[in-house]
């Protein structure tokens, strides 16, 4: 028999996050998050997602061993403001047992129904900085700290129970020597001098905090068009300028302002924190703060976090200051491999960045609909 129970206090959410945990044991692929940061991201007292936004968790258990999870999600700013009748849901982990995929799911679907919602859609996360998608090619890669990883009879579960493809996304990556140097250098300077604009790179964590919340002014307006997209609000800004800042190399942070001073484009690289979050298993402690902060100053890989350009500046080769200032940090760095963290399938101006690179498409993975 299977029994679905609410994940409330602070104990059955630190359950509800280590089911994954027995689940991907001595799985090579995936990557452990840290179970501090999930609880964090859980807390409604201190992720301001909750504002605009609210999630309730629910463990699957069968003759009372667990064995799977869900976050059941509504984004009220989604549904409200932009007319979207979505529940969401997220976090889904489960032992190959069709049985309680449907369990889980129909709880959501429940809660979905009862605030008049029209259909269902994951895994996503509270907001578009948040995880999304299913893998649908890649199980034998390894993950990244910003993706979920799944089992491929994940979606097989899915398609039984009426979901159908919704968005899909696709990551790649490219060895460092793949990029032109030179060429780069010559685009950037010939943009910069044609449009008015110049590069600003930092050596200080310090020094990025006053531009952070431009940043993501230049975030919301890049990305307002795609049909997923809902813009981070000022107290998110707040968090996400405490909470990821500082982790990253300074060095891999680039900025492109106009003459006026105005923010018009920004990039942000991460070091690849897979390897570091593998060694540490969900803890910072006794060693995992050492393998990560080694991460932060010195990689193999990093990954393309966030990228974006003014509308107005699009399509003006901006990209190019930005590319030519990254590749002189990483150069720097020693760093080998550039990866491409999911992008939108529809999102041909991002594509379009990468295009000279010849990345490999090694992973895409989709998110799943069905009405309610």
């Amino acid at each position: 028999m299977i029994t679905i129970k609410e994940a409330v206090t602070k104990k059955e959410i630190k359950e509800f996050i280590k089911f994954s945990f027995t689940l991907y044991k001595d799985n090579p692929y995936w990557i452990p998050p840290l179970v501090s940061d999930e609880l964090e991201t859980f807390d409604k007292e201190t992720n301001p997602a909750f504002d605009t936004a609210e999630a309730r968790f629910f463990m699957a258990y069968k003759n009372g061993v667990a064995v799977g999870k869900i976050a059941a999600i509504i984004n009220w700013q989604e549904v409200k403001e932009q007319g979207k009748s979505k529940m969401r849901f997220g976090w889904l982990d489960m032992i190959d047992d069709i049985e309680v995929t449907k369990a889980l799911l129909e709880k959501v679907a429940e809660i979905g129904r009862k605030n008049n919602l029209e259909h269902m859609e994951g895994p996503l996360g509270f907001s578009n900085l948040d995880k999304a998608g299913f893998l649908t090619l890649g199980y034998d890669q390894i993950g990244t700290a910003i993706s979920w990883y799944n089992h491929p009879y994940y979606i097989d579960h899915l398609l039984q129970l009426g979901f159908i493809k919704e968005k899909e996304y696709i990551e790649g990556y490219f060895p460092i020597e793949n990029i032109d140097g030179p060429t780069l250098q010559r685009g950037s300077e010939m943009v910069q001098k044609r449009y008015g604009v110049r590069a600003l790179s930092f050596t200080s964590s310090n020094d990025i905090m006053p531009y952070v919340d431009e940043m993501f002014d230049v975030f919301n307006a890049a990305y307002a068009k795609l049909a997923s997209f809902v813009a981070v609000t000022d107290k998110q800004k707040a968090y996400f300028k405490k909470k990821y800042i500082g982790l990253i190399n300074p060095g891999l942070i680039k900025f492109v302002l106009n003459e006026e001073g105005k923010m018009v484009a920004f990039s942000i690289m991460m070091p690849d924190f897979a390897p570091a979050l593998k060694k540490a298993n969900g803890s910072l402690l006794p060693f995992g703060w050492y393998h990560l902060l080694k991460a932060k100053n010195k990689m193999e890989a990093v990954a393309f976090y966030l990228i974006g350009i003014l509308p107005e500046y699009q399509n003006k080769g901006i990209h190019a200051i930005l590319f030519s200032e990254n590749y002189k940090a990483i150069s720097k760095l020693g760093v080998k491999r550039c990866i491409r963290t999911p992008e939108l399938d529809e999102n041909n101006a991002v594509h379009n960045l990468f295009k000279s690179f010849d990345s490999v498409i090694h992973k895409r993975r989709c998110t799943y609909i069905k009405n309610l």
